[in-house]
């Protein structure tokens, strides 16, 4: 009669070692990369788990970053813009005009280095820069923490994600994760090239793919597959004088002014307008000027030459990099407002 009672008392002291044993483990996550796509070099300091993504997902979507709570990183990163904002130079806190067009964060954590100038090392760094920009959040880290402080549900994400206190670490960290989860892979062009699904395109996107790979374009030479970038710094031609002097504000070299980043063209039907400042709004205004020439600068890339494309083709080069877009990823509720 006694050890039939004894049953539930042993199952129970069991579970509870079990659970203070594994509750503070962290669960890693596992970032669901094409086999196409490099791999993604992640911090060792900074291993993606669920409670880390978790936090990163409320810190992205949060007001409460910026100085007057009207604007959080999604208000320039609009996920159904593939996480850009549809204007060509985003606004912050007081209607502030900022300095450049927000870029796409579409394979953001593939990227070597960050902005159009290439001026940040590490994603966790970047996290930062727009809470402090007197255009963007104009805020501090000091302000937010005291904001939330009495908030037991950062408390509790805060704790789960780092083992800590709200603080910079874990805003920046926690962020940068977020954004790692931020992989587009699966258009229609993926679906023709690496799964060899023949009617994924039709025959103008089939003609603009090949033109693309072409050597008389030379595009896929900077905007190279999969992700379309070499992530390299090149002056397309744009204007003889440039208003910003694009990576010569970083390296203070001559030969780098109006040089920018080269930005990926996936999802690039989503994220008009066009080039560092925004000065162009339709992809084929984009293919006009590369097939122009550009204007002569004296850095300008070798690459950017008259082309002499027809009508036609220039039609099949647009109707190709609509071909990028990766509906599944504006739709990926896990990216999604959590509030």
């Amino acid at each position: 009669m006694i050890f039939p009672k004894r049953i539930p008392v042993i199952f129970w002291s069991a579970l509870f070692l079990l659970a203070s044993c594994t509750k503070d483990e962290p669960v890693a996550y596992q970032l669901q990369v094409p086999t196409w796509f490099p791999e993604m070099e992640i911090p060792a300091e900074n291993e993606l788990t669920e409670a880390r993504i978790a936090l990163g997902r409320k810190l992205f979507y949060e007001p409460l970053l910026s100085s007057d709570s009207s604007v959080s990183c999604a208000s320039c990163h609009l996920q159904e813009r593939a996480f850009t904002d549809g204007i060509s130079i985003s606004v912050g806190v007081n209607n502030e005009m900022g300095l450049r067009n927000a870029p796409t964060l579409a394979n953001i954590g593939f990227a070597p280095r960050f902005f159009h100038d290439g001026g940040v090392e590490t994603l966790e760094l970047q996290s930062q820069q727009p809470l402090f920009s007197v255009e963007e959040m104009n805020f501090s880290i000091a302000g937010f923490l005291e904001r939330i402080g009495n908030d037991d549900e950062y408390r509790r994400l805060f704790e789960e994600a780092y083992g800590r206190e709200p603080d910079a670490f874990g805003i920046s960290r926690s962020i940068a994760s977020f954004e790692r989860t931020m992989i587009s892979g699966n258009s229609r062009f993926d679906a023709y090239e690496y799964h060899g699904i023949q009617s994924a395109l039709n025959e103008f996107e089939i003609r603009g793919r090949n033109l693309f790979f072409s050597s008389n374009t030379e595009c896929s030479s900077c905007h190279v597959p999969p992700l379309f970038t070499n992530y390299e710094y090149e002056n397309v031609g744009l204007y003889v004088n440039y208003a910003d002097s694009g990576r010569a504000r970083i390296s203070h070299l001559e030969e780098d002014k109006g040089k920018f980043k080269v930005p990926t063209l996936r999802n690039i039907e989503l994220t008009a307008p066009y080039m560092h400042n925004g000065s162009m709004t339709s992809l084929a205004e984009v293919i006009d000027h590369f097939n122009s020439g550009g204007v002569g600068h004296p850095n300008q890339s070798s690459k950017v030459k008259p082309l002499g494309l027809s009508e036609q083709e220039k039609q099949d080069l647009v109707a190709f990099l609509k071909a990028l877009t990766d509906d599944s990823f504006i739709n990926k509720s896990e990216l999604a407002d959590p509030f």
